[in-house]
């Protein structure tokens, strides 16, 4: 059974369509890169599958349940994840504690305490190698850390499936690939699926993707195994701007 699987969602705004009619399936612990252009329809998709927007049409299923209406808080407990481009802090709180409420109020929700929470926190800020800023206020930290953190916080809510927004957006290219390996790693320890929405296809998709599913102008234009996808004559004319040659 699909841990995620969205069928034929539509969601306009006004006379715009954003997605249109996108199906398509996630497996455990499966780690699918999700790219296309601006304006493509990635941040609006994500946003159906986190709560953030209910479609006009289609339905959401993750693990079995229809959570098509289902409020975002209410997803976070069944195991839906997600970082966010710009990092979102709570920027007077530590590190430790920005990383514990993820614990507070993920699968675990309800059945830990809070210095248990507090707990998890410390293993997970471990884990992504910020124990030396765990007890820094989250607004002191660099770009970079903030991100670092933010993806600690969205671990430590023990996902099953981890919504990945730009994640590694502006780092360098050594740290990428240290993140990527790190991700995967993490992944395949929790049996987390990972699906990473990236503005271009970059070197954190080839990566770490098994599959790429690309949209344009709404709608799923290709849903295929990285090396395939990329190669694909329809993703080559939507980056490049022009059919490839013969």
């Amino acid at each position: 059974m699909s841990l995620l699987k969205l069928e034929n969602i539509t969601k306009r705004f006004g006379g715009l369509i954003a997605v249109n009619k996108v199906s398509l399936e996630i497996s455990k612990g499966e780690f699918v890169g999700i790219v296309g252009p601006n304006g493509s329809g990635k941040t609006t998709l994500f946003n159906v599958i986190s709560g953030v927007y209910f479609p006009e049409e289609g339905r959401v299923i993750f693990d079995g349940q229809d959570i098509t209406t289902l409020q975002p808080y209410k997803r976070a407990p069944l195991g839906i994840g997600r970082t966010f481009q710009i990092p979102r802090p709570f920027a007077s709180a530590t590190v430790r504690e920005n990383v514990a409420v993820g614990a507070m109020f993920g699968t675990l929700s309800g059945k830990v305490s809070v210095d248990e929470s507090l707990e998890i926190a410390d293993k997970t800020i471990e884990r992504v190698r910020l124990q030396e800023h765990k007890d820094k206020p989250a607004g002191a930290l660099t770009p970079v850390e903030k991100k670092l953190m933010e993806i600690a916080r969205a671990l430590a809510m023990k996902p099953k499936l981890l919504l990945m927004d730009e994640a590694m957006a502006g780092m360098h290219p050594n740290d990428i690939d240290q993140m990527v390996a790190f991700i995967k790693q993490i992944a395949v320890e929790e049996k987390i699926a990972i699906v990473s929405m990236v503005e271009h296809i970059m070197r954190a998709v080839v990566g770490m993707a098994e599959k790429v599913i690309v949209l344009h102008q709404g709608s799923k234009i290709v849903d295929a195994p990285t090396k395939e996808a990329l190669e694909d004559p329809k993703v080559v004319e939507v980056y490049l701007g022009h059919p490839p040659e013969e």
